[in-house]
């Protein structure tokens, strides 16, 4: 595992420093824990972002929408 520093403001270093002692964890941990959980909210926008026919779709969709054209309803779509 490599190592990265992580600079936060000071009291906000206090206060986590006061919760991982009441919890009896590492900081370490605690910060793995948060930065799991904040991939986790931002993995669909990965997937999408990893599929650049899906990027596209979503320019030219916004694009309509600008224009007004009218698309389809969510029970119009196609599986």
């Amino acid at each position: 595992m490599k190592t990265t520093t992580v600079r936060i403001p000071e009291e906000k270093r206090d206060l986590l420093k006061i919760i991982s002692s009441v919890e009896k964890r590492d900081i370490k941990d605690i910060l793995t824990e948060l930065i799991d959980e904040y991939i986790e909210r931002h993995r669909e926008t990965l997937e999408i972002l990893s599929k650049p026919d899906w990027v596209e779709a979503i320019k030219k969709g916004k694009e309509e929408v600008k224009r007004g054209v009218a698309g389809k309803g969510i029970d119009e779509l196609e599986d």
